[in-house]
């Protein structure tokens, strides 16, 4: 391509580009947006810091990670023939499969020659002369490209909290963002786990089966509901294989790009007795329907939340058998919802084994970690074992941790610092060439049906470059910030808590906004599905090198 628009083919220091477009990231969207620019002929390098694709998937191994979307909700729809050979085992895959199922997917499209592992990104720098940017690893190599797709996704920076004494603990230590390959054995272990959020809702229910104790450490309790997984059966096969054209429609015209019908009735508009009877049917169907196809004002009346909270609060109750235990399980400060609600198997009744203990961070606060364990007000238990399940710094982690510079010397994690700004959660002001297939902004769901709608946005927009002979891509300003009161605006709509990690507020020092786009997939879809036509609004088309 740059040959034949006469593009600058150099970098800063005029040696010549290793690619037109560089992707980081190989995950489910990079592996996406790799297919699709190969597909039209880029020249496309994907750079990965792990040793094989998978994202997510790769690093969060944990026993019991696994999906929270249907799996045939979550896959690529774009291949008939991925479809029709590879059969997902569960309704919500685990790790493993997961892990499998992207290399399967890698493998078939014969995407692995244009894929560089074992390269974390320290530094990304724009060079204005030339509108290239240059790529500097942690290993001191350099990688230059015209277009640069982010592809590091909203969960790829685990958070380890500034806890006094936590480097100098002497047993065995892990996150579970970054958990190993070879195995950890739990068996008549002393293991702690510090935090409740959803990657330790799935995991303390796997490790309390082997552990001889298990200390779960607890600041803030979540509305957790059960995912009710189970294998796909050959029928259950066979019916996706014929309808997954209705799938994916329905994924792509619902509100957050999951599969479950919603429901057109207001909670107050029947009985109560009906509303427990809908509450009950959903409490027992798969995944996410207990949000969407609950009644329609669930998330924006703050009675009808109310009561469909108390209505878990109940089963909470019922499941766990020290009912001091059960209350301390049960969320005070937000409603269902108000903060992503983790879907679980067998977690509440973990709480009822004789080996499992909860620690409440509220009553007795966390002092020190110590050379053997944790020290809180009440005293010092030792442990074999600390797990962090402490959450990542989410949407924003992945690019604020690398020194990215673009225009006249802006640093992105400075500009952002006091509050994200985009166009479309694609692009970044100042940062011209630079496409963010998956950061802040995204529609907020199942995250790889929203990806989908980036990474072919994105291409779209090469796509028109190229055709026009532009070197130059960049969002227009007054576009930025119409775009982000549109996100705040979204934002202010639905019932969110404020200590939500979909604001920021794990991560101390971090600017407190809802940070995910909360409106309609559909209607973003319909949105962007046009711009092609319309010359892509909102984006400067330069000619190949500024002056």
């Amino acid at each position: 391509m740059a040959a034949e628009q006469g593009l600058s083919p150099v970098g800063a220091d005029g040696v010549a580009l290793d690619a037109e477009v560089i992707i980081i990231g190989a995950g489910v969207t990079g592996i996406y947006q790799l297919h699709r620019l190969r597909e039209l002929g880029y020249s496309v390098k994907l750079v990965e810091a792990g040793t094989n694709v998978g994202g997510t998937w790769y690093w969060n191994r944990y026993p019991g990670a696994r999906f929270d979307s249907e799996s045939y909700s979550y896959g690529y729809f774009f291949n008939p023939e991925i479809l029709a050979e590879w059969k997902w085992d569960e309704h919500f895959a685990g790790q493993a499969e997961t892990e499998a199922y992207l290399n399967f997917v890698t493998d078939k499209l014969d995407l692995r020659d244009q894929m560089q592992f074992r390269t974390r990104i320290a530094s990304i720098t724009f060079d204005e002369p030339t509108a290239t940017w240059t790529l500097d690893t942690e290993d001191g190599a350099k990688i230059r490209c015209r277009f640069l797709v982010s592809a590091m996704g909203v969960l790829s920076v685990p958070y380890w909290p500034s806890i006094p004494g936590r480097d100098r603990y002497q047993g065995e230590a892990y996150h579970t963002g970054q958990w190993p390959k070879d195995e950890v054995t739990f068996a008549g272990k002393r293991v702690a786990v510090i935090g409740t959020g959803a990657s330790a809702v799935q995991l303390i229910p796997e490790v309390a089966k082997e552990v001889g104790e298990l200390v779960v450490y607890q600041r803030t309790p979540n509305w957790n509901s059960p995912l009710n997984n189970g294998k796909v059966s050959d029928e259950e096969h066979a019916e996706f294989t014929e309808t997954y054209n209705e799938v994916y429609d329905a994924c792509m015209n619902s509100f957050a790009g999951f599969m479950h019908k919603p429901s057109r009735q207001r909670a107050f508009d029947v009985t109560k007795e009906e509303r427990w009877e809908l509450y009950e049917k959903l409490y027992h169907q798969k995944g996410f329907a207990k949000l969407i196809s609950n009644f329609r004002d669930t998330m924006t009346n703050r009675e009808a939340n109310a009561e469909f909270s108390e209505f878990i609060a109940e089963k909470i109750r019922q499941r766990v058998n020290d009912p001091a235990v059960a209350e301390k399980l049960i969320p005070t400060d937000h409603g269902f919802g108000m903060r992503r609600p983790p879907m679980e198997t067998g977690y509440y009744e973990a709480y009822n084994r004789p080996n499992v203990t909860l620690v409440d961070l509220n009553e007795t606060p966390l002092v020190t970690i110590t050379e053997k364990g944790i020290e809180t007000s009440d005293g010092e238990r030792e442990f074999d074992m600390i797990i962090w399940a402490t959450g990542f710094d989410g949407f924003t982690g992945a690019l604020t941790r690398i020194n990215v510079v673009g225009e006249d010397g802006r640093v992105l994690r400075d500009q952002w610092s006091q509050g994200v700004v985009t166009y479309l959660g694609a692009m970044v002001p100042g940062f011209p060439n630079f496409f963010m297939a998956g950061g802040p902004h995204l529609i907020a769901g199942n995250f790889p049906r929203a990806t989908e709608l980036m990474v072919n946005y994105i291409t779209g927009l090469l796509e028109h470059a190229k055709a026009t002979g532009s070197g130059y891509v960049a969002p227009d300003g007054d576009a930025c910030a119409q775009w982000t009161e549109e996100v705040h605006a979204a934002g202010q709509i639905a019932l969110i808590a404020e200590n939500t990690w979909f604001r920021g507020t794990n991560i101390p020092g971090k600017a407190h906004e809802y940070l995910p786009y909360a409106g309609s997939l559909t209607k973003f879809r319909e949105r962007i599905e046009v711009m092609p036509e319309q010359g892509f609004p909102g984006v400067n088309f330069g000619p190949p090198v500024r002056a």
